[in-house]
């Protein structure tokens, strides 16, 4: 914050040379939300970018409404296809309206999301792509924030950057623009939200100062076009495509002759506000996808496991995933079987046992209530009286009611993965982010 306080956006705002982006959603059966969330796209404050829509075979009225919506008409289009995606279905769309001449919005066959995002990258004239999801909101001066990470940097890199991604539920949201943050009622959607902090604002923000970053939230990142189609673009045959082309990208840039010196940056900024799962069938659906994805990125990339050629990536990101979220499931289940048996045969030493389960807890607590105090003293999105004790009560609550279903989550992925061979994204059912409680 103490840098940003030295940055005039307003430069960058108003440059004619400013780097260009195109913003890429795809969108799938996304009637609920898409004409608001479009809106917010066409609503950065940034100078010099577009916006495409991939709608990615959609079987409900999606295109329908943008069509009538944005004034819509068919218009020819030269497509690059320098990645082999589906192929159309009704063509590329341009607006008549001068006000939305940023609009592209195309009309595949149903491939997938990765195949989606391939066809914006084909599509996409611009320097930079931004790849977001189409039901997330994004703040005005999203690109703005997003951007400096590339400008700001001369001797070094860097191929990707993200930002923090919040949650919307129970948010006051009108004609595409965020107006109240509100904390939700729902246990699950408070335990989602400590979450997101302990992962955004600690953990992901660590990684990045170690250069060690093996993920970009697939709601919202900047990429490197160049460097994200000399990869191959996004890898339509895994569910964690995220996590995969950042990988992907670390790797081929590791593998150089010369190595240059790159980085993945990320800053702590709130960019981003998307629909959490509000219940506990979606929720789990998304955590199983989750850790499917996180197995197809390490199994696919495993020689740079424990690799010295690879640098922190391969000595201390590869294995930090492997250890702590790959196996940590896995391992967790196996102990708490093994602590079933030790019970039956009466061999549990309970004084020391207790005193083990209260200092994970209080650890647990302890690191929750270390991720709020950052959010309250940086960018206290949440402002109403009170809302910062329920924040801590929920710190005490969360390993109760949301980290058991993470557990089971984690293991039904595991065995979707190796014995039902699942490769299914799974079902997201979208309330509308200003309906949502």
């Amino acid at each position: 914050m103490k840098k940003n306080s030295f940055v005039n956006y307003n430069k960058i705002l108003s440059s004619n040379i400013s780097p260009s982006i195109s913003v890429i959603a795809p969108a799938y059966n996304e009637s609920l939300n898409i004409i608001e969330n479009v809106r917010s796209l066409l609503s950065c404050h940034y100078a010099n970018y577009d916006v495409i829509i991939v709608n990615d075979g959609s079987k409900d009225d999606s295109l329908e409404k943008l069509i009538e919506a944005y004034n819509l008409v068919k218009v020819d289009f030269l497509i690059n296809e320098q990645i082999p995606t589906q192929p159309l279905r009704n063509g590329i769309y341009k607006s008549t309206n001068p006000a939305f001449e940023k609009l592209i919005i195309v009309d595949k066959e149903n491939g997938g999301k990765a195949d989606a995002l391939n066809m914006g990258l084909n599509i996409s004239t611009n320097k930079y792509v931004a790849c977001i999801d189409v039901d997330c909101l994004l703040i005005e001066d999203a690109l703005l924030k997003l951007i400096k990470p590339f400008l700001e940097t001369t001797d070094t890199k860097v191929i990707a950057a993200g930002g923090v991604i919040r949650i919307a539920n129970s948010c006051i949201i009108k004609e595409g623009k965020l107006l109240h943050v509100n904390f939700p009622k729902k246990m699950m959607l408070q335990g989602q939200i400590l979450e997101y902090l302990r992962a955004f604002l600690l953990g992901r923000m660590a990684w990045s100062r170690l250069n060690g970053l093996l993920v970009i939230s697939g709601a919202f990142g900047l990429f490197d076009k160049k460097i994200a189609i000399k990869v191959g673009g996004y890898d339509i045959n895994t569910v964690g495509e995220d996590m995969e082309i950042i990988v992907r990208m670390r790797r081929y840039m590791e593998e150089l002759e010369n190595k240059p010196k790159y980085k993945v940056a990320y800053i702590p900024d709130p960019l981003c506000w998307t629909e959490a799962p509000d219940n506990y069938k979606t929720f789990t659906s998304q955590r199983n996808r989750w850790t499917r994805g996180t197995i197809e990125t390490l199994r696919k990339h495993r020689k740079i496991g424990f690799n010295r050629k690879y640098g922190a990536m391969g000595v201390l990101s590869y294995p930090y995933w492997f250890l702590f979220e790959r196996m940590a499931p896995i391992i967790e289940l196996l102990g708490l079987l093994y602590f079933t048996l030790l019970i039956s045969y009466g061999k549990v030493r309970w004084d020391y046992t207790i005193a083990f389960i209260l200092l994970a807890y209080l650890f647990t607590v302890l690191f929750s209530i270390i991720a709020i105090i950052s959010e309250e003293l940086t960018y206290h999105q949440y402002k109403k009286k009170g809302t910062g004790f329920k924040m801590v009560k929920m710190a005490f609550l969360e390993p109760f009611v949301i980290h058991p279903f993470i557990l089971y989550s984690a293991v039904m992925g595991n065995i979707d993965y190796y014995f039902n061979k699942k490769k299914k994204w799974g079902a997201m059912t979208r309330k509308g982010i200003s309906n949502t409680n």
